[in-house]
């Protein structure tokens, strides 16, 4: 009752109630902690939970500092914590592409990542030019994504398709190398938009190598 009524001020409170959740002191103190095997939480709340986490941390319509909620959730997925899928309604329709897919998968390459130059140092404020380069290679990540998705909703498992499969374990590769890339971008980028845009698609790239994995 708790967790729904928290969901519920979320959804109707302004932001002088959102930046109090988003505070290191309630959604890692509190939040997450329940987290903890001890308490024996359900699969349903856990994930209700961990999809708070993962929403505030992409800012909410207003002047919300959520530096420190997005914290907490990097640190979660440097522990390995698996998020729930996002709802597939904040997924934005690319019509246009996928008249240019209808090809078998087959017949696909992965795009490969490249090494995008950036400077040392602890924080990184990327150029314009360097977030233009960043932006490619996320376009190749997306596109790598769809692809896969494509092959394991057209094989069924014990009757693939040997051409299907070849390409699947190319793009597994290279889907593990861009979301490890992603990860270290996390954690030294400070760029807000970029961050947003990172951690949507790690959230992608998490999905299509979670159905992989099954």
């Amino acid at each position: 009752l708790c967790v729904q009524l928290l969901d519920m001020c979320i959804e109707n409170c302004g932001p002088r109630f959102q930046s109090l959740v988003v505070k290191k002191d309630f959604c890692k103190d509190k939040l997450v902690k329940l987290l903890n095997p001890r308490y024996n939480l359900p699969i349903d709340m856990q994930e209700k939970i961990l999809t708070f986490i993962m929403t505030w941390a992409q800012g909410f319509q207003g002047m919300v500092d959520v530096s420190e909620v997005k914290e907490v959730y990097l640190e979660l997925l440097k522990k390995g914590v698996e998020f729930p899928s996002l709802d597939t309604s904040r997924v934005e329709p690319k019509t246009s592409s996928q008249s240019s897919t209808k090809s078998s998968p087959s017949s696909a390459k992965p795009a490969k990542c490249s090494s995008l130059p950036l400077p040392t140092g602890p924080m990184l404020l990327l150029t314009p030019e360097q977030i233009g380069k960043l932006y490619s290679e996320l376009d190749m990540a997306k596109m790598n994504v769809r692809v896969m998705s494509s092959i394991l909703k057209e094989n069924v498992p014990g009757s693939e398709n040997p051409d299907d499969m070849t390409l699947l374990q190319k793009l597994y590769k290279t889907c593990r190398m861009m979301q490890e890339r992603i990860m270290e971008l996390l954690v030294t980028v400070e760029n807000e938009d970029v961050i947003v845009e990172l951690i949507q698609v790690n959230e992608d790239l998490n999905n299509v190598l979670l159905g992989h994995e099954r």
